[in-house]
């Protein structure tokens, strides 16, 4: 499939787990100022979710267009507010919202942040993504999460668009020309769902889903909703943006090769999910592919984990750039 490449994006990060007030700023990544008007700036929260702002800029023809993102809404109601206005980030000006997948640490913002647009804006997601889903531990303990409500998005002014296949934005300039022929504008490929392919990465066993009611729960483990962006920056290759990558990151990765037939990977940001209980056995063997495929930049956030973030700066500590709340990556 044909990605369109864009000159530049520019990742701001919303929602993640930590912060860190006092990061340098780099080449690569714009870090928050902690001084305003000479006194200490007022801080961005950190908590267990994960949303980010995309900005593409790209030539079209003479001219130069842009086009601005946002994927997931963090896991508080009012967190991606308050750190988009202590960030100074206009959330008014988004074009479309992306949900990597229906957990209730990407989802949660939602309301607050259609509420905050104040106009019918367009929500990509996948039809698994509204399922009443629980968590079910070894020991017995269980517990229903957070989920999607249609209705409630409705109201609030979201456009549910449902898709479970490859789909590209920006959706808007896909017109006919003088001509006749379609206008193609695929900067940024949502993946959809990803076929797992790598033999360790096992999705979320934890999970189960509500079949006729909440004593009705069936196994779910594969997450068929997770789904990733793509963006082929001119001259550096793939850039994979990642919520909390439940299909596995390396199954990401090779499905984002496959379906573009770009094989030079650049950058890698987003949650790997190698935290937590029956994940950290997959460290060493999502850190040796990484490595085999060689990405510029490798940012984990969110549910990547201490322990799998140590390993990736232990093995290719010329990679890994630390994440943190507020930080502007420039691709």
């Amino acid at each position: 499939m044909n990605l369109q490449e864009i000159d530049s994006v520019k990742i701001t990060i919303l929602v993640d787990n930590i912060t860190d007030r006092l990061l340098p700023s780099t080449s690569i990544v714009k870090r928050p100022s902690m001084i305003s008007n000479q006194r200490i700036a007022e801080s961005p929260i950190a908590e267990h979710g994960f949303s980010t702002i995309l900005e593409i800029s790209y030539t079209d023809g003479k001219s130069i267009k842009t086009n601005k993102f946002l994927f997931d809404t963090g896991v508080s109601k009012d967190g991606i507010v308050h750190n988009s206005d202590v960030l100074g980030a206009n959330l008014t000006d988004i074009e479309t919202i992306i949900l990597s997948h229906g957990h209730f640490d990407h989802i949660s913002g939602l309301i607050s942040t259609l509420k905050r647009i104040e106009k019918p804006i367009e929500i990509i997601v996948h039809p698994e993504a509204f399922l009443k889903r629980w968590l079910i531990f070894p020991n017995g303990n269980k517990a229903r999460m957070d989920f999607l409500d249609e209705e409630e998005i409705l109201q609030a002014g979201g456009v549910i668009r449902k898709i479970d296949k490859i789909s590209f934005l920006p959706r808007n300039e896909n017109e006919p020309d003088e001509k006749g022929s379609n206008i193609v504008n695929n900067r940024v490929m949502i993946t959809g769902e990803i076929p797992r392919v790598t033999e360790f990465e096992k999705g979320f066993p934890l999970q189960y889903k509500e079949e006729k009611n909440e004593f009705d729960l069936v196994p779910d483990p594969l997450v068929k909703d997770d789904q990733a962006l793509i963006m082929n920056i001119k001259d550096k290759g793939l850039l994979i943006l990642t919520g909390c990558g439940h299909a596995g990151i390396i199954n990401t990765i090779k499905y984002a090769k496959k379906m573009t037939g770009v094989t030079k990977i650049y950058s890698v940001l987003g949650g790997f999910h190698l935290s937590g209980q029956g994940y950290e056995e997959l460290i060493p063997f999502t850190v040796a592919e990484l490595k085999r495929e060689n990405p510029q930049y490798i940012v984990p956030c969110h549910c990547t984990g201490w322990k799998a973030a140590n390993e990736i700066i232990n093995t290719v500590p010329e990679k890994f750039i630390q994440p943190s709340v507020g930080s502007i990556f420039c691709f």
